[in-house]
């Protein structure tokens, strides 16, 4: 009696072989369209570096009213990194049999996106070059950080969790390098990746270390995340700005988190996906599941967004009352709507399965969720601190052109980081999505007739298999 095993998520990839030869032709010379986005995205950081050397010649003071774009934008990249990890190690804990594909992608967005999220602390202090004032550093006269202020906070939480998350990508990568490196036959690459790779020969003892060493990390990286991201939602609760003031932000702001992470997952794979003809790997069940991962997010989101409008009415707060009503009916109305729509209400569709299903109009539904994100930041930022308890201090809050071009630049920045990566390390997890293939048949006729049994399966194990015994 024999029993002949196939991936659900993976039904057209045949062999070990194609795999490896999938995931090399990642790493091959890239074609125009690969330099023209990457020419772009260089474009953008030459934008994004012009503006700040403009802040630094003519002061801060060419930034918006109260640097809001720079904090908005910073806490929509920090959400956007912390969600790639989290999907990825939460995945992994629960082994989810789907995430083999798509967590390498997740993780390279956390690093690339924490990396983005890094510069505003450097562009909001205005002095970039004395960014070590923020460290808890003892000097010669004995002065030490305030670590009362939500500022070295943030430096805190975003160094902790790009130390985390860059060391979780690389343990998860370095099988996939020895691989890239047995591969190539560029001299150059091949010595880089023997020293990436730490000396991998794949034995037993090696293979071991590596899966403990790697759950290791995933149940440290997934209560990391939660309170990383809490933390920054407390630079905003600890104050008593009118709608800050709340104890519902930091499950709001991690729920916001999954939300924007998924929907840039999705918006990452897609054009990868086409462009590389990589349909083998990212299957319409894979798509299926982060639809649904997506909707549920949204349901959270939009559950938050209503109980922040309700707790601002049951408060009897006037200021509180009247920075929400500020978000829907007054000068920020455009941007409340924005986000309800985008976040709360167009995600919606996914219960519709031929949307879920259809790939155009899922990645359409994430653009429009990762700018809802953005005017979820600042919906949350701008009107508080344009609307707060001193009349004379009232006033709108206008995005100017070295808003702009940061704000540009950052996706430049975080953009020209994915595309490298896609050149130089491998995109796809080559270990462990062999590791739900079936083995190597050693009979020339065995692959076929696994292949007939195959149509024939019926039922589906949890892990992700499906199984028939075959007498």
């Amino acid at each position: 009696m024999q029993t002949v095993t196939r991936s659900v998520f993976h039904p057209h990839v045949e062999s070990y072989e194609q795999v490896n030869r999938d995931s090399m032709r990642l790493l091959t010379k890239p074609g125009k369209g690969y330099v023209a986005l990457l020419a772009m995205a260089v474009s953008l950081v030459g934008l994004l570096v012009f503006a700040e050397l403009h802040n630094i010649i003519y002061g801060l003071g060419m930034v918006g009213e109260n640097w809001a774009v720079l904090i908005t934008t910073f806490v929509f990249w920090v959400g956007i990194g912390h969600a790639g990890t989290l999907i990825s190690a939460i995945l992994y804990l629960f082994r989810a049999p789907w995430r083999q594909a798509i967590y390498r992608f997740a993780e390279a967005m956390t690093v690339f996106a924490v990396l983005t999220a890094a510069l505003f602390p450097l562009l909001h202090i205005g002095r970039p070059w004395f960014f070590y004032w923020l460290l808890p550093l003892p000097s010669q006269r004995g002065i030490w950080p305030n670590f009362r202020s939500p500022l070295l906070w943030d430096v805190f939480a975003v160094t902790t969790y790009l130390t985390v998350s860059s060391v979780f990508f690389y343990i998860g990568l370095i099988p996939d390098i020895a691989a890239a490196r047995d591969a190539t036959t560029d001299p150059m690459r091949k010595r880089i990746y023997g020293v990436l790779a730490l000396g991998w020969r794949g034995t037993d003892r090696e293979w071991r270390h590596f899966t403990r060493a790697y759950l290791f990390l995933a149940a440290l990286a997934t209560p990391l995340v939660l309170s990383v991201h809490s933390v920054v939602s407390w630079d905003f609760a600890v104050s008593i700005v009118p709608g800050w003031h709340t104890t519902i932000f930091a499950p709001y702001f991690v729920a916001g988190a999954i939300l924007s992470g998924v929907a840039m997952v999705v918006t990452l794979m897609v054009p990868v996906h086409r462009i590389f003809r990589l349909g083998a790997y990212f299957t319409p069940l894979h798509y299926d599941r982060l639809a649904k991962l997506l909707l549920l997010t949204s349901c959270i989101v939009g559950y938050a967004y209503g109980m922040e409008y309700f707790m601002a009415y049951y408060s009897g707060e006037l200021y509180e009352r009247d920075v929400f009503w500020d978000r829907v009916t007054g000068d920020y109305w455009w941007a409340g709507w924005s986000m309800i729509t985008f976040n709360a209400i167009l995600p919606q569709l996914l219960w519709i399965k031929k949307i879920r299903q259809n790939l155009n109009a899922f990645f359409l539904i994430t653009i429009f969720v990762n700018i809802g994100m953005w005017y979820e930041r600042f919906v949350i930022i701008a009107p508080s601190l344009s609307h707060s308890y001193e009349p004379w201090k009232f006033w709108n809050i206008h995005m100017t052109w070295v808003d702009a071009s940061l704000l540009l630049g950052s996706f430049g920045w975080f953009f020209m980081w994915f595309l490298l990566f896609l050149r130089f390390l491998p995109g796809l997890s080559i270990a462990e999505i062999k590791e739900v293939l079936p083995p190597p048949m050693r009979h020339a006729g065995a692959h076929h007739q696994a292949h007939d049994e195959h149509e024939m399966t019926t039922e589906t194990l949890p892990t992700g298999y499906r199984e028939r015994e075959v007498r």
